[in-house]
């Protein structure tokens, strides 16, 4: 038996495991987008396999995250984790090892296995062994390292990139995920369930493939200008309406199960508050995904960093995350989390506008030190006491599901947040290009013009890169003789870089305006909830058993 006494302590001890076991899993959905131009060059990988190498460990994490909360109430979150993190470290190997894209792209996918895995555990296992008057604090560290894994990542990649090898992204994790595993069988409890759980197969079934089509139609979408898939018979509009279309009938099939164990429990999907957390939860991923994609290409391909100092730019909003998460997790222990949550979504929003005053064509890294560390204040007052709101509403042996829901309702965020931002960028982009172009195309020869604005067919179909030497996709034909070509190649890249900037500043609208709307919408619909507590009925859910 544990002492009373040692509770404490041994809940920091076991928050310290996860976050240790997390960390390296979380950080990999970032740190892989500095090594494309490696990738390309060592591998020699085309633009369709560069893009799945990242997109397959973001379809299979995405997609099974539901699943993987809900096997953890069946087999136990401590064997989750560590299988996680053993399939992690496993996978992670083998990226390192891969020889060709296709390598590369099957041990990627099985690394996204093994995150989903993962993911989902840490909340219930905190849950069940961290008081709830001390939940938020507890809450506020562990999100404070989520945060920070995602945005360090780029930076550490662009280090080793640059300085090691691009492999060194992935063999990094190994030494990290093998701690955690021993960790883990030292530290973690076990929590022995009061009940048996069954899975249920069919709402597994219809979650899976219904987030597979919909998550892939958010990653692919853009690149197939939301088209047909390859050439084929398949467009990506029908591959996510009939991705939705199965989350529907996911719905009525979990609200049909009166009286057996569904996916989702009924009473969580019933109550509105926590599908309003999810759905302010993903929107705090879909703002930082699109200030972290918008803000990467400014950095490397509009004002001509390298990725390491691109990285870097980003570390304010890291240490700020990283810093004052806990307080605030701390604070919506004592006081609620309503009046916190409202703050935070305001301060994200100036930060997003401070950001959007400051962007320049002459801007420097310690131009965005200001509003970075602004996004980072608000991002700290939302982590903890979101979880903590949602937790407060959901009696114990519901915990596993709703950490499904809220790891999805993240990832949902964060690929809605890059189609999205991706895909008004790449228009506004196009339009502004075109329209400066047409104005500059007055300052050249009669008989030079039209050869100039023949260049600027590419905007809006060519992808854009992030990198040094980026032109949004406008070219000069190849026949123009120096030294004109040097000339239009200079304006191209004064026209790209202006139109970017005004691009970037209008689309960033988009997550100010959202932030803006969820202050408000936490202010007038969340209202206090005392912690809800298991029915008399049923046995206690789960205790911690010594091991």
């Amino acid at each position: 038996m544990r002492r009373p006494t040692d509770r404490g302590s041994e809940s920091w001890r076991t928050l310290a495991v996860l976050c240790v076991g997390s960390f390296a899993v979380l950080m990999d959905t970032t740190i892989v987008n500095v090594a494309i131009p490696s990738l390309v060059d060592t591998l020699h990988a085309g633009l369709d396999q560069v893009l799945w190498i990242n997109n397959a460990y973001l379809l299979v994490f995405g997609s099974l995250l539901i699943t993987m909360s809900r096997l953890g109430d069946v087999f136990g979150q401590r064997r989750l984790f560590i299988l996680g993190l053993a399939v992690f470290a496993l996978c992670s190997a083998l990226c390192g090892a891969a020889q060709n894209p296709t390598e590369l792209i099957v041990a990627r996918a099985f690394q996204g296995l093994g995150a989903a895995i993962l993911v989902p555990q840490p909340l219930v296992m905190i849950s069940a062994t961290v008081p709830a008057e001390r939940r938020g604090a507890t809450l506020g560290v562990y999100n404070s390292m989520i945060g920070l894994a995602a945005v360090i990542g780029p930076t550490l990649g662009g280090v080793l990139v640059t300085y090691v090898d691009w492999r060194w992204i992935f063999y990094v994790n190994v030494p990290i995920t093998i701690a955690g595993i021993v960790l883990a069988f030292r530290v973690l409890p076990d929590l022995r369930l009061g009940r048996r759980h069954r899975l249920d197969a069919v709402g597994v079934v219809l979650a899976t493939l219904g987030l597979a089509g919909v998550v892939f139609g958010l990653i692919e979408g853009q690149r197939y200008a939301w088209g047909r898939v390859a050439g084929g018979p398949v467009t990506i509009p029908e591959i996510m309406i009939a991705g939705a279309v199965l989350l529907v009938a996911f719905g009525f099939w979990e609200r049909g199960r009166r009286g057996q164990e569904p996916l989702i429990p009924a009473a969580v999907l019933r109550d509105k508050t926590i599908v309003l957390l999810c759905g302010l939860t993903a929107t705090v991923q879909f703002a930082l995904m699109g200030i972290m994609i918008l803000g990467a290409v400014n950095m490397q391909s509009v004002l001509g960093y390298s990725a390491v100092v691109s990285g870097l730019t980003a570390l304010p909003l890291s240490v700020v995350l990283a810093m004052l998460a806990p307080f605030a997790g701390r604070l919506s222990d004592r006081i609620g989390s309503r009046l916190i949550l409202v703050g935070g979504f305001t301060v994200y929003a100036l930060g997003v506008i401070v950001l959007m005053a400051a962007l320049s064509v002459h801007a420097t890294p310690f131009t965005f030190v200001l509003p970075y560390c602004l996004v980072g204040l608000g991002m700290s007052c939302l982590f903890a006491p979101l979880t903590t709101e949602a937790l407060r509403r959901v009696r114990p042996e519901f915990t596993g599901a709703l950490a499904g829901m809220l790891n999805t309702s993240r990832q949902l965020g964060s690929s809605i947040g890059s189609a999205v931002v991706g895909g008004v960028l790449a228009t506004l982009l196009a339009d502004r290009m075109r329209s400066k172009a047409a104005a500059a195309a007055g300052g050249l020869p009669s008989q030079d013009q039209s050869l100039f604005l023949r260049g600027f067919a590419g905007p809006g179909h060519s992808g854009l890169a992030v990198g040094r030497g980026q032109s949004g996709g406008a070219t000069v034909a190849a026949g123009v003789p120096e030294p004109l070509r040097t000339q239009l190649q200079r304006l191209v890249h004064t026209i790209f870089t202006g139109s970017y900037v005004d691009a970037m500043r209008s689309t960033l609208i988009i997550p100010a305006a959202l932030l803006l709307l969820c202050a408000a919408g936490c202010a007038l619909l969340i209202r206090p909830q005392r912690p809800a507590t298991p029915a008399t009925s049923q046995p206690r859910p789960m205790k911690t058993v010594d091991t």
